[in-house]
């Protein structure tokens, strides 16, 4: 009974329903889910009663936004069986309000540089919490100006170094994070640390006892990533999980449902540790 522990919908910055992904699980032969959409749990909910008259079923979740305060550079966590998510709603809130300003002011630089409208980019937004640099995309591809999500129009308008329309946004402390999770009475795992470089993050979040799990299989994992994560899981006592990080075509290689997974035998120590809570 292995499980897609990562997915993403339209609620945030996938390209695919609620409804389509659960759709997408049952067909695949996928029986358990995680519907994580960043800094909401609405999705994960509605998933939720959809499973349900198909079979499929799907673990409560949601993906935080955060910051390491040591190297600046991001950190999400995955907030698993949540029991009181109401408690994180303000953080949530928080964090979609900042990403909203940043988008706001991208969005009006890439329409001084392209005759798009804020209307199209909207449109494309339609049912997400937020604009995402992925709607921008999305609309500047189906106007003709960019051949697909992540490439050089991208790189030119979004590149941290020196893109022409990117604003950062600015995110809480994962340390705090971590905490309101747990306040919360939810599980807190480190997301995909290899694709943040957050290694000295995970030994250190390990250690101290902050975090329960660590995402050991990822599309993103670099040689040696998946080895090492899982020393560190079993040095610590940490769940193991794994997941697509499913966003369907806003991605920038084909990544399907169930490209990565989580082993039954750690799927079961999560739920165990859910149904405790």
């Amino acid at each position: 009974m292995a499980a897609d522990l990562h997915c993403h919908t339209k609620m945030s910055d996938g390209s695919a329903g609620i409804d389509e992904i659960v759709l997408l699980a049952e067909r695949s032969g996928i029986p358990v889910i995680s519907v994580t959409d960043h800094d909401t749990f609405s999705g994960s909910v509605r998933a939720g009663v959809i499973g349900k008259r198909h079979g499929v079923t799907v673990i409560p979740g949601a993906e935080l936004s955060s910051t390491d305060p040591s190297t600046g550079r991001r950190a999400h966590i995955l907030c698993y069986f949540c029991k009181r998510p109401e408690r994180l709603e303000c953080l949530c809130k928080q964090m979609r309000e900042e990403r909203g300003h940043a988008a706001a002011a991208m969005l009006r630089r890439v329409t001084e540089i392209y005759p798009i409208s804020q209307e199209m980019v909207m449109r494309r937004a339609k049912g997400s919490t937020a604009v995402y640099k992925q709607h921008i995309m999305h609309a500047l591809m189906d106007a003709g100006f960019a051949g697909e999500i992540y490439g050089e129009v991208y790189s030119r308008l979004f590149s941290p170094q020196n893109g022409l329309a990117y604003v950062p946004v600015h995110y809480p402390e994962v340390h705090d994070v971590i905490k309101r999770i747990h306040e919360a009475e939810g599980i807190a795992v480190l997301a995909h640390p290899g694709e943040y470089d957050s290694y000295g993050l995970l030994e250190q979040l390990a250690r101290d006892h902050e975090i329960d799990g660590v995402e050991v299989w990822h599309p993103k994992n670099k040689e040696g990533d998946e080895q090492l994560f899982t020393e560190i899981a079993s040095k610590y006592d940490l769940i193991m999980t794994g997941g697509t990080d499913f966003h369907g075509m806003y991605k920038k290689e084909a990544q399907p449902l169930g490209t990565c997974m989580t082993p039954d035998d750690q799927l079961e120590k999560l739920m165990k540790i859910g149904a405790s809570l």
